[in-house]
């Protein structure tokens, strides 16, 4: 046989048990002399290591009724030749398409698994991100950024450092600073320094400063130069 094997050739009955449809039945039937000489030698191969487990059988040879190996030897006739077994094709374990060795589904199972896993893992995210400890989490962060604004007055703010002074200046110099500093230097998330460093966003005016004096900016002076 050269081709997968289809579910409508199997039933299953009420006691669980598995058995074949006539059709399918039928074509083993014809493929079995080709199996007896494919199984033969492998299977007198088995028996004649498990013989040579006993040490009373270690002179004999076990028989050799599948394959008639004894009687060829004294004829002088060569023994069956073991053909290798054919490899097997790669099926898709959902639907049985052929698919390409090394992967496990074809592409129209493989999207639908994988929007399956998705949608699973949304809902596993949005469970975490609503429990006890981060909302206590979420809370801290938003007390601790509240206090911030509350403490930072604008008088202290650089007169030279406008937004347009760090658009120009700052932001396309952050490209050289690396997101674990910048999550250091203005104490915010991994997600919120990534945009700040990728320009996707405008800090806060508080943060400005501290973002110039990573590129090397604390003055006029040196933001000139």
């Amino acid at each position: 046989m050269e081709q997968p094997l289809r579910r409508d050739w199997f039933f299953e009955q009420r006691d669980g048990s598995c058995r074949l449809m006539a059709s399918f039945a039928t074509k083993l039937s014809e493929s079995s002399p080709a199996w007896r000489q494919i199984v033969a030698p492998v299977a007198e191969w088995v028996s004649g290591v498990l013989w040579s487990t006993f040490k009373q059988h270690r002179r004999k040879l076990p028989p050799t009724h599948l394959t008639q190996s004894h009687r060829r030897d004294a004829k002088g006739k060569p023994h069956l030749h073991i053909s290798p077994l054919p490899r097997p094709p790669r099926l898709c374990r959902t639907c049985g398409r052929q698919v390409t060795r090394g992967y496990g589904r074809c592409g129209s199972c493989k999207v639908a698994v994988c929007t399956k896993e998705l949608v699973k893992a949304a809902e596993k995210g949005r469970l975490a991100a609503h429990t006890l400890q981060a909302e206590k989490k979420r809370g801290e962060t938003r007390r601790r950024h509240a206090a911030a604004l509350r403490a930072w007055r604008p008088s202290d703010h650089p007169a030279w450092l406008s937004e347009e002074a760090y658009r120009q200046n700052v932001q396309p110099q952050l490209k050289k600073v690396t997101i674990p500093v910048i999550r250091a230097a203005l104490n915010v998330s991994k997600q919120y320094a990534t945009n700040i460093r990728s320009g996707k966003l405008i800090p806060h005016s508080r943060h400005w400063q501290a973002l110039a004096r990573l590129i090397g900016i604390g003055s006029p002076l040196e933001k000139c130069q």
